[in-house]
């Protein structure tokens, strides 16, 4: 589908006045047409692709004025309509099956690699990634312990289709396992084998879930975001089972709320399995993850 390059920069220009009009940020309508035109960053910087005779698209003009509208209206999120999200230095397929993997999840990979480094866990065993969603977890695992094999768990089988079909494209498939269930039940095969294991759970309380932006409660899957009650039900199932699994000097290592990091530190230390409990911040200061190493 071809379009003139004037065609379209009369479109940014409308889609730009209509971002702004509902608090959306202009760097949503670079994504989608990098996405969508295989614009670059300094093209659409300088507007040169104005004067471009024909550009081509993935779709008709009217069907990008159509994604625009789904954005503005429904709050779909940018990374449905394109089908695409980036962490670390990957590029993800998403779709409402799974949550967006967002840029303060990339520092679990980070700690993951630093306990081995630091404690002396065994980096050739078995690396687990529980709720793996859209297997961004599993992947930056599998990228970084390049000796691990991992182990991909969701209850979701739409899931783990997105994060099966991630590791093919980006030649991990050999190195992740995937596996449908509840958290560790279909592991059974691995207790007491495992070197680490790191989720980002579903943390946030009920009742906070109705509460939040309308791009996420309206679209994102309430599965992989109601924590329960307080929001740690599946934090506290993590903190009772793993023990089983790990093997001595494991990790676990998990992403939780901002506030919740006490309640965690105070149940990986009251359980007794658990020794040198560790909270650490994301980059804008928030104690974001708890990292324990089995005794």
């Amino acid at each position: 589908m071809f379009i003139s390059g004037l065609e379209l920069w009369q479109w940014v220009n409308q889609a730009k006045a209509e971002a702004i009009a509902s608090d959306i940020p202009l760097a949503e309508i670079d994504w989608l047409l990098k996405e969508l035109a295989g614009l670059d960053r300094l093209a659409l910087r300088l507007e040169s692709f104005k004067d471009l005779p024909k550009i081509e698209l993935k779709l008709s003009l009217s069907e990008l004025a159509q994604l625009w509208q789904w954005r503005l209206q429904e709050r779909v999120p940018v990374q449905y309509l394109t089908g695409v999200a980036y962490w670390r230095h990957f590029s993800l397929k998403v779709t409402p099956a799974v949550l967006i993997p967002r840029p303060e999840t990339e520092l679990l990979i980070d700690l993951a690699v630093e306990a081995v480094k630091s404690s002396g866990v065994n980096p050739k065993s078995h690396w687990v990634d529980l709720g793996t969603g859209s297997g961004a977890i599993a992947i930056g695992l599998a990228s970084e312990l390049t000796n691990a094999t991992v182990y991909a768990v969701d209850c979701s089988w739409e899931a783990l289709a997105v994060a099966q079909q991630n590791a093919e494209n980006l030649g991990f498939e050999s190195r992740i396992n995937f596996y449908q269930g509840s958290w560790w039940e279909p592991l059974e095969f691995l207790k007491g084998r495992v070197s680490g294991m790191v989720s980002n759970p579903p943390y946030i309380p009920s009742s906070t879930v109705l509460t939040l932006q309308p791009e996420v409660l309206k679209h994102e899957p309430h599965l992989a975001l109601d924590g329960g009650f307080d929001g740690l039900d599946c934090i506290r199932h993590l903190v009772e089972t793993a023990p089983d699994y790990l093997e001595s000097g494991g990790v676990w290592l998990v992403e939780m709320m901002a506030g919740q990091e006490t309640a965690v530190a105070d149940m990986l230390q009251s359980h007794g399995s658990y020794g040198e409990v560790q909270i650490f911040s994301d980059l804008a200061g928030i104690d974001r993850f708890a990292l324990a190493y089995r005794r």
